[in-house]
């Protein structure tokens, strides 16, 4: 079993203002969650933006221009650019910070697929804001849109354009054979960072079986030509990224994932969860992969050919 790589996902676009007040917004907020993430033990930070005003995801490439340079200056993480952006964003505003920030990685969802967190409305009575409630509701409507073509497109001018290699975003078994399809065309290259995710709605459910599944299914389609994370929603996260410790991959916890530390508790940051997972992981032998070892294992290009 080779070191296990801790991805921590900062932000997101998932979790709004008003359910806790540990996530980050402001661009200054962003880059000390994800400085102090790395001092914790995460080799590669994921990144969103947010309206620092109102806490709503943006794709604006200034706002991410503003944390990017900073966290680069303070450690030696990885950072990954989302091309996932925000619910209601096209591809083309997507795109666009990764496009200036050049960056090492980037997220790539593998299919279009049905993203409902209207639940969450449901959960609160009060807001802070006056779009979190409308943003949340309006998903069970919403369709993320990722097609083969835009596949194709991101990875052309990211991948091949710019250097960037990508962590796969796998939140179904079609979206594993999606992926393969990709393989096979010559779309994309080995090794994989195939990001298996479990119980958002829409996707594949939070069962330890299906956890297994998609195990035997990517191991079955690619090989060695993979390198293998797992991250879970909500209550779910550490008991899978435990799993998949154990199981031989890799893990990414993050407020943009979850917003607990345990049953019933609010986590205080992305840096709690991340020495909290580090330390199960310990305990169970397991070595923790520091960000030159991560780049080496996924051959990525260096921190020092970004855009920031």
């Amino acid at each position: 079993m080779s070191k296990v790589i801790i991805s921590c996902a900062i932000t997101g676009a998932i979790a709004t203002p008003s359910m806790s007040d540990a996530l980050p917004i402001t661009p200054e907020q962003i880059a000390r969650a994800s400085i102090e993430a790395a001092e914790a033990g995460a080799a590669i930070i994921h990144l969103h933006a947010r309206n620092p005003e109102t806490g709503e995801p943006s794709p604006d490439p200034a706002l991410f221009m503003r944390f990017l340079p900073v966290i680069k200056q303070s450690c030696d993480a990885v950072l990954n650019v989302t091309t996932g952006g925000g619910l209601k964003m096209s591809v083309e505003e997507r795109l666009a910070a990764p496009m200036v920030a050049k960056p090492e990685m980037c997220s790539l969802n593998m299919g279009s697929m049905n993203f409902n967190i209207s639940p969450g409305a449901e959960k609160r009575s009060t807001w802070k804001y006056g779009w979190e409630k409308e943003y949340l509701e309006r998903t069970v409507d919403h369709i993320f849109r990722n097609t083969f073509g835009d596949v194709a497109r991101i990875v052309e001018i990211m991948g091949k354009g710019h250097g960037t290699r990508f962590e796969f975003e796998c939140y179904d078994v079609g979206h594993l054979y999606n992926l393969a399809h990709c393989l096979d065309k010559g779309i994309v290259e080995p090794p994989l960072f195939i990001q298996t995710i479990f119980g958002i709605l829409g996707g594949i459910g939070a069962e330890p079986r299906n956890l297994m599944f998609m195990r035997e299914t990517a191991d079955r389609l690619f090989g060695k030509d993979y390198v293998w994370s797992v991250l879970a929603a909500g209550r779910h996260q550490m008991a899978f990224t435990t799993m998949a410790g154990i199981m031989g991959g890799n893990v990414r916890v993050g407020l943009e994932d979850s917003l607990y530390i345990a049953k019933g508790k609010m986590a205080k940051s992305n840096a709690e969860q991340v020495a909290k997972i580090r330390r199960i992981l310990e305990e169970l032998s397991l070595e923790i992969a520091t960000p030159a070892e991560a780049r080496a294992m996924l051959k990525l290009k260096g921190g020092d050919k970004v855009g920031f």
